[in-house]
C-alpha cells in the first residue's frame, strides 16, 4: 500500500505531544481534582486523563491505571498496560481506513466486493454501512483494511499511527489484548483536535465526528457516537470521548464496565 506521508509534520506532532503542558488554571485545575476524587470514590484503580489540543490539563489530569489505591488492580500482567481491547476499533481500525480513503483506495460507499473482501455479507454492503454499524467493528472491515493495506493491522497501526504519536506503550500483548495507558490515549486524542500533519487527517476526522445515518435512530457518526456537550464517545468498558466545539478530551479506563460513572465521569469533564 502506498500513502502519502508528512514526516516532518508527524515529527512536528511527535514534538508537541512530548512537551510538558503548560500549568492548568483554575478551572482545570479544580475540574481534575472533582474527577481524581469522583473516579477514586466510585473505581479506585481506573486510569483517566482530560485535556485539550495542547495535551493533557496538567500532570494531574493524567491517572493511571491501578495508581488511586497504589494495587494497581488495572494493570495487565507484569506490570503492562491496562487492557483497552474495546477501544481497537477506533485506536487500530478506524484511523487506517481514514489513511486508506485519504489515500483514494477506499471509497465508503462502494460495495466491498469491488475490493474482493465482504464474503458472507449481503450484497452491496459497503465500508460505510460497517462503521455506523453499532454492534462493534466487523470482522470484514478488518479483513478489508488489511487486505488494502497488504499487512495486519497491528503491525501497520503500531508503524503508522502510534509510532508518530509516540504511543510507546501502546499495543497488543502475547495473549491478543490490545493494551494502552491513559498518557497515550492522551497522545492520540490531542492529535485528533490539532492534528498538525501527524497520521489521522483533519478531513477523516470531521467526516467521522457528524451524523452518518441520516434520520435513522441510534444517530451515529464512524465508528463514533454523538453525545452531550458536542462530545463524541467510542466504547462501554474503557471509553475515549472527544469534543471539537469545546476543545476538548477525554479517557476512561475503569476495572470494570460501569454505566453510571461513564455518565458521571462525562458530565464532570465535558459538563
Amino acid at each position: 500500500m502506498t500513502l502519502q506521508s508528512d514526516r516532518a509534520g508527524q515529527a512536528e506532532q511527535h514534538e508537541t505531544l512530548t512537551q510538558t503542558a503548560a500549568a492548568p488554571g483554575p478551572a482545570l485545575a479544580g475540574a481534575a481534582e472533582r474527577i481524581a476524587a469522583l473516579v477514586r470514590d466510585a473505581d479506585p484503580g481506573a486510569g483517566w486523563a482530560t485535556g485539550g489540543p495542547d495535551g493533557p490539563d496538567g500532570p494531574d489530569a493524567v491517572v493511571e491505571a491501578g495508581a488511586g489505591n497504589g494495587s494497581g488492580p488495572g494493570l495487565g500482567p507484569e506490570g503492562s498496560a491496562p487492557d483497552a481491547g474495546g477501544l481497537a476499533g477506533v485506536l487500530v481500525v478506524w484511523p487506517v481506513i481514514g489513511m486508506l480513503v485519504d489515500a483514494g483506495e477506499l471509497a465508503l460507499h462502494t460495495p466491498l466486493t469491488a475490493y474482493g473482501a465482504g464474503d458472507g455479507l449481503p450484497a452491496g454492503t459497503t465500508a460505510h454501512q460497517l462503521l455506523t454499524h453499532g454492534s462493534g467493528v466487523s470482522p470484514a472491515l478488518v479483513g478489508l483494511a488489511e487486505r488494502l493495506c497488504g499487512s495486519p493491522l497491528a503491525g501497520f497501526a503500531a508503524e503508522r499511527v502510534w509510532g508518530p504519536l509516540g504511543m510507546a506503550r501502546t499495543g497488543f500483548a502475547a495473549d491478543g489484548t490490545l493494551r494502552a495507558p491513559a498518557a497515550d490515549l492522551g497522545r492520540f486524542l490531542s492529535h485528533l483536535l490539532a492534528p498538525r500533519g501527524g497520521p489521522v487527517s483533519p478531513a477523516w476526522t470531521a467526516q467521522s465526528l457528524r451524523i452518518r445515518t441520516g434520520e435513522l435512530l441510534p444517530a451515529r457518526g464512524l465508528l463514533w457516537h454523538p453525545g452531550p456537550h458536542g462530545s463524541w464517545s467510542h466504547g462501554e468498558g474503557p471509553t475515549l470521548w472527544i469534543s471539537p466545539r469545546a476543545h476538548r478530551w477525554a479517557a476512561l479506563l475503569p476495572t470494570t464496565p460501569s454505566a453510571p460513572l461513564r455518565t458521571a465521569f462525562r458530565e464532570a469533564a465535558f459538563g
